[in-house]
């Protein structure tokens, strides 16, 4: 397909098409003239996940060229690949490890790990953001006088494991590795506000089931 198919099949502009195959977002087409190129179908696919992550997700143009590339690096195990996009998405800073309830909450994210059993998790959590991410995110709760210990966080994660099957299920129907870890992104990114919603009304059901609408 032309440009001009390309714009109107995907609904961005051909304005935005060309500014992101001039950032590296988008891979060049095949040329067919001195100012043509043809575009497919993964060109398509490729644009519509782009636009998804800076307009809907709001990552920022270079972190997306980032992501981009731990998805097509088909040097990397499905494992790693997966892992690499994720990690290079936005994360929150870094727990200051000065702090009391820091080492409080790693000390209960450790012991949370250790009893569900997810070795590799606590082997990679020097490096993982994620594991960052849950310490300073329990170390914030400990700090305003919330209990959250290793007991509350085990029911939780088990719960949590059941969703990440459901995750990995569905990233196994893409055909390629290339969809796979583009659809593990997509995830990360715009079904997230879908599991928090869905979170949210099920909190609230079982607030009436208890408690009652009045």
């Amino acid at each position: 397909m032309r440009l001009a198919e390309l714009s109107e099949r995907s609904g961005v502009s051909i304005a935005t098409i060309k500014y992101y195959l001039r950032e590296g977002l988008l891979a060049p087409g095949r040329r067919i003239g001195a100012t043509t190129a043809d575009y497919d179908e993964g060109h398509l696919r490729r644009l519509r996940l782009v636009r998804a992550l800076i307009q809907d997700g709001q990552v920022p143009v270079a972190t997306t060229r980032e992501v981009l590339g731990h998805i097509d690096d088909d040097s990397l195990g499905r494992t790693i690949r997966l892992g690499a996009a994720l990690w290079a998405l936005p994360q929150p800073p870094a727990p200051d490890e000065a702090d009391p309830s820091v080492t409080a909450a790693r000390r209960e994210v450790d012991a949370m790990l250790r009893t569900v059993g997810w070795e590799s998790a606590r082997e990679l959590s020097t490096l993982s953001p994620v594991h960052r991410a849950l310490v300073s995110a329990v170390a914030t709760l400990i700090r305003l006088g919330y209990p959250v210990d290793a007991e509350l966080m085990v029911s939780y994660a088990q719960l949590m494991y059941q969703a990440a099957v459901r995750d990995l299920d569905f990233v196994e129907t893409f055909p390629s590795e290339e969809e796979k870890a583009e659809a593990a992104v997509v995830g990360a990114v715009l079904f997230k506000p879908v599991l928090e919603a869905m979170h949210r009304l099920a909190q609230e059901e079982e607030s009436a089931r208890r408690y009652g609408i009045v």
